[in-house]
């Protein structure tokens, strides 16, 4: 612990940097997206388990998780420096199936830099279990995590001043789905017929997507709904967000 009250730790997520933010919250830092999400899922777990000191909120970011509302910063950072935090399991967290058109105007460019036929990207897109690692830029924006880095794609040389609810992008490592009409630089593969589930706030979540989240890309028409996604996350296992509708930071 440093005289500004930062704890450092080089366990087994690797480089942690524990620091106060204000008087009441602790930033944690960590090396990449993949330990980022240990981190948060064991925060979740030791919060659940009833071993972890009062926390108000948990808000993960793409390298850092957020704890605030800590009657005591400092003795937090330092029992976070002595967590072994286990990494995260493709087996873990609800699942929430996206049914898709791939008829997005950046097919054929995405399909070029992965070298295949523009028919192939959805198949290759829907071949991966992806994981909201955090949300961000508008209400019910999800970043996925899942693409592995030979799929990784750049944003847009020039992003668009409109990007419609429902599309379904690529940036860097992350897949998204517009929840409502933003500018964006995305690269816009395809579209979520009917985005609504997306974002609802009259729903207890009123995201669909939250962090830990799996979700997997389907056809749409080849989605069975045997959940009610619309529900939100908790119900969604198995389940389509049709079912029941009527990189870094930005998109």
């Amino acid at each position: 612990m440093t005289a500004d009250g930062t704890a450092h730790s080089g366990g087994r997520t690797g480089t942690l940097t524990a620091r106060p933010a204000g008087r009441h919250a602790l930033l944690v830092e960590l090396p990449d997206a993949e330990r980022t999400a240990a981190f948060h899922a064991e925060v979740l777990r030791r919060r659940a388990a009833g071993a972890l000191p009062p926390v108000e909120e948990i808000v993960p970011g793409a390298r850092t998780v957020l704890l605030d509302g800590v009657p005591d910063p400092e003795a937090l950072a330092r029992r976070i420096a002595g967590w072994e935090v286990p990494p995260v399991t493709d087996d873990t967290g609800d699942v929430v199936e996206i049914p898709v058109r791939y008829d997005g105007p950046d097919l054929a460019d995405v399909a070029a830099l992965w070298g295949v036929g523009p028919e192939e990207v959805g198949t290759l897109h829907g071949s991966h279990t992806y994981r909201v690692a955090f949300c961000g830029f508008a209400p019910g924006f999800g970043y996925l995590t899942g693409l592995p880095p030979h799929l990784h794609v750049p944003r847009r040389s020039t992003p668009r001043t409109r990007v419609p609810a429902g599309a379904v992008a690529l940036a860097g490592p992350y897949s998204a789905v517009y929840p409502r009409a933003t500018p964006g630089g995305w690269q816009l593969i395809g579209t979520m017929p009917d985005p609504r589930p997306l974002w609802d706030p009259a729903r207890e979540r009123a995201a669909l997507l939250t962090p830990g989240t799996r979700v997997r890309f389907v056809t749409a028409g080849d989605a069975t709904a045997t959940g009610d996604a619309t529900a939100g996350p908790g119900t969604t296992t198995g389940g389509t967000a049709a079912a029941g509708a009527g990189p870094e930071a930005g998109a």
